[in-house]
């Protein structure tokens, strides 16, 4: 018999504060409807039937950045582009996640080589959380993705804002003496 027994009423749950906004968090993943390229075609197919994405709780794509916590960058990002995907990141209400998805998008694909248009990975553009390789990756490839994200989701904390970690690096002595 344990000291903490009979202490508390029956029913009552116990848990940290970062565990029950993470798990809102992974259960509430709200994706943009956001497609550059070809892997945009098996981005939309987990949309489909055949792909239940909902059981994972980012079955609601979003067509505005104002409403989504997630972009999924599928294809190709020239720099016509990285401007306006810079611009849609912005827009995007914190907490916000990216998803790279395809060769293109994490390495520029085979286009960067010989294209001076292409931008060698969008992780340049946009601070990237998960990869997704594949050209184009299928779609169980993305859910392993979104699966992944709402692993890295569990793990945060508040106490922890990772993007006060990020601007404090942005803003640090060593890397603002370099710019």
């Amino acid at each position: 018999m344990s000291w903490i027994e009979n202490r508390f009423e029956e029913g009552m749950i116990i848990t940290s504060l970062d565990w029950a906004i993470n798990w809102g968090r992974t259960c509430s993943i709200w994706p943009m409807t956001f497609g550059l390229a070809c892997c945009a075609i098996e981005m939309m197919a987990i949309g489909a039937s055949r792909f239940d994405v909902d059981r994972f709780g980012a079955g609601a794509f979003r067509a505005s950045p104002r409403q989504a916590d997630l972009m999924i960058v599928a294809g190709t990002v020239t720099y016509k582009m990285a401007s306006r995907v810079k611009r849609l990141y912005n827009q995007m209400p914190e907490p916000k996640y990216v998803m790279a998805m395809g060769a293109c998008t994490i390495g520029g694909g085979p286009y960067f080589k010989n294209g001076y248009h292409v931008v060698k990975g969008v992780d340049l553009v946009v601070p990237v959380d998960i990869y997704v390789p594949g050209c184009p990756p299928r779609p169980e490839a993305l859910i392993e993705g979104l699966m992944r994200l709402q692993d890295k989701i569990k793990h945060q904390s508040l106490a922890r804002d990772r993007w006060l970690a990020v601007k404090d690096a942005a803003f640090s002595p060593a890397t603002t003496a370099t710019n």
